[in-house]
């Protein structure tokens, strides 16, 4: 990197200004510069009349104004303070992430946070400033999640946060952010009726069809089973680990309402019930859809929510055990189409409306997987068979073989050697089981749904449905995007308000996913946040003639697609940060 001066002369004057500049040598052997750093106008002129004063900061925290000349000019006499810089000594110094933590903070901004939180997290007696923490501490899972010691040692020296909100590394002391996080609870429902309405306010967001499903979460230490962490089902394929169950409603469009965590070992089906009186509670009666996967609730709560006051509307997935029970049923109602490769059959039952959907994609997929296994168990029996084993070690490689065929092995039948017989071929065979073939290619890309939505279009309900996978998508970036697995904290209160913070976060996101679907449709909420990445904070240091450093903190300049996402999402850059003057640090000999 160079320093680069351009010059020019307006009503008789010259102007001087400044750029930091990087070259880089192309493939083909060209030399092209980048401007990465604007300076500004350092003095030129011995006139007084046109003399540029800019305001700094010193030591001691107080502003004034400041000319700045380089040494190799003679200075004229002003009403200011004069300083001479040496430029030949500029330095670049402390390059620190600026442009993603930037972004995030406008995202709390557009939200409205501030107003929310202030009122209930006052800074302290000691000047510890809780909201900035909680700014953090939400920013840096946003941007680049890890632990809390992590963002101490490591992340926030890193980034250029504590330029955005005027704080020194104190705000990130491990304490710190820990007694942050035994604030936060109290205010999880109060913060989403907050932003339902904010949400309904910037986007017109409706919430009449609600989503709900749940997910595990593992600890990757191993603590003793008690309090909310216990072995149960894990989605994550720990069953090694104890966990947590998470409970989420969202919104069509991914918007949060209301999330629960329970203990790692609750059952699924024992979970909507609570849920159902909490949303109502929270939110008032409305007329709700609620959209949830098989398994999820009971047949009682079902009853309850046709016989309720106002009754409670839903559309739930089916096991394929009542399909066959339907099936002969089904036989004679026609198919509509619903959309390109989607047909659906309806079958009424009084209270309750039955929906048979085939999907020629989802039935692709599904034959697909189910060849590619079916295949993979075939030959390894074949393997087995011509293998020198004993009963019990046939009967452990099965074991493996099962269940990694899944589904697929119930199309095999199986004759198993008699205990006192040795394994041959003639003692070990295996047939396809055609009949089962033909039943699981017949349902192949079929689910059945049931709804007390009797009337509705059978489009939309099928409709309805599919928004499921919002909800998956909104686990999958809470697990990957915002890193809220593995959990490291010890007691249920720091458990809930580690998964507190990660839906903070993910609130920020969506609203970002939500403004680039409408200003920049295509690019997803990670993707603009590595956009904005390498936008790098630097403090330009410029020792003067009188032994004192000018710093000036200065973010890098936006490339051409960085300008175009800002210009999309109607975002302005900030002004630069004013510049510090400090003295010179004592050498020690």
């Amino acid at each position: 990197m160079f320093l680069r001066a351009n010059t020019r002369k307006k009503d008789g004057k010259l102007h001087r200004y400044w750029s930091v500049v990087e070259s880089r040598r192309t493939a083909d052997d060209r030399v092209l510069q980048r401007q990465v750093l604007y300076l500004g106008e350092i003095n030129d002129s011995q006139k007084r009349a046109w003399t540029r004063a800019i305001k700094v900061f010193a030591d001691d925290g107080e502003a004034s104004q400041v000319a700045i000349f380089p040494d190799d000019r003679q200075v004229p006499e002003l009403d200011c303070e004069v300083v001479q810089i040496r430029l030949s000594e500029l330095s670049l110094q402390r390059p620190r992430q600026w442009g993603a933590c930037w972004l995030a903070l406008e995202l709390w901004g557009q939200l409205d946070l501030d107003r929310f939180w202030s009122p209930r997290l006052p800074p302290s007696r000691q000047g510890t400033r809780w909201l900035n923490v909680l700014k953090t501490l939400a920013t840096y899972r946003l941007i680049d999640p890890g632990s809390e010691w992590r963002l101490h040692r490591h992340g926030y020296r890193h980034s250029a946060l504590g330029d955005l909100l005027g704080e020194d590394e104190g705000i990130v002391q491990s304490d710190t952010l820990y007694r942050c996080l035994d604030k936060l609870l109290a205010h999880k429902e109060s913060l989403f009726s907050y932003l339902r309405a904010r949400w309904q306010d910037l986007f017109g967001v409706r919430f009449e069809v609600l989503l709900y499903d749940l997910t595990s979460t593992y600890f990757e230490s191993d603590p003793p089973g008690y309090g909310k962490r216990q072995f149960g089902y894990s989605r994550d394929k720990r069953f090694d680990c104890v966990q947590v169950v998470i409970a989420l409603i969202v919104t069509p469009e991914g918007f949060p309402i209301a999330y629960e965590v329970m203990a790692g070992n609750t059952a699924d089906n024992s979970t909507l019930a609570d849920f159902l009186d909490r949303i109502e509670a929270q939110y008032g009666k409305a007329e709700r859809i609620w959209v949830m996967d098989r398994g999820i609730p009971t047949e009682e709560v079902l009853a309850r929510m046709r016989s309720a006051e106002t009754p409670l509307r839903y559309l739930v997935g089916t096991p394929k055990g009542r399909l066959s029970k339907l099936e002969k049923a089904f036989l004679t109602k026609p198919w509509e189409q619903v959309r390109e490769a989607v047909q659906v059959k309806l079958l009424d039952q009084g209270e309750e409306l039955y929906v048979l959907a085939r999907s020629e994609g989802r039935r692709n997929k599904e034959r697909a997987m189910r060849r590619r296994r079916l295949k993979r168990l075939w030959r390894r029996l074949h393997e087995l068979q011509g293998q020198k084993l004993t009963r019990d070690q046939l009967l452990l490689k099965l074991g493996a073989a099962k269940k990694e065929a899944g589904r697929a092995y119930t199309l095999v039948a199986i004759r198993l050697p008699d205990p006192d017989q040795p394994v041959t071929p003639q003692t070990f065979t295996f047939v396809l089981r055609k009949d089962k073939l033909r039943e699981v290619r017949r349902r192949e890309g079929s689910y059945l749904l049931r709804s007390n939505l009797t009337g509705e279009d059978p489009a939309a309900l099928w409709r309805y449905y599919i928004q499921l996978t919002e909800i998956e998508q909104a686990f999958k970036e809470l697990k990957s995007d915002l890193a809220i697995r593995p959990i490291y904290h010890q007691t249920d209160e720091r458990i809930e308000a580690h998964i507190f913070v990660a839906f903070i976060a993910y609130c920020l996101q969506v609203t970002l996913k939500y403004r680039l679907k409408a200003l920049a449709p295509g690019l997803t909420p990670r993707a603009a946040l590595e956009k904005f990445a390498p936008m790098q904070m630097v403090d330009v240091r410029v020792p003067t003639t009188d032994g004192r450093v000018l710093i000036l903190p200065r973010y890098t300049q936006p490339d051409a697609d960085q300008k175009l996402l800002l210009s999309q999402l109607k975002l302005t850059l900030p002004e630069q940060p004013p510049p510090r003057i400090q003295s010179q640090p004592a050498q020690i000999a």
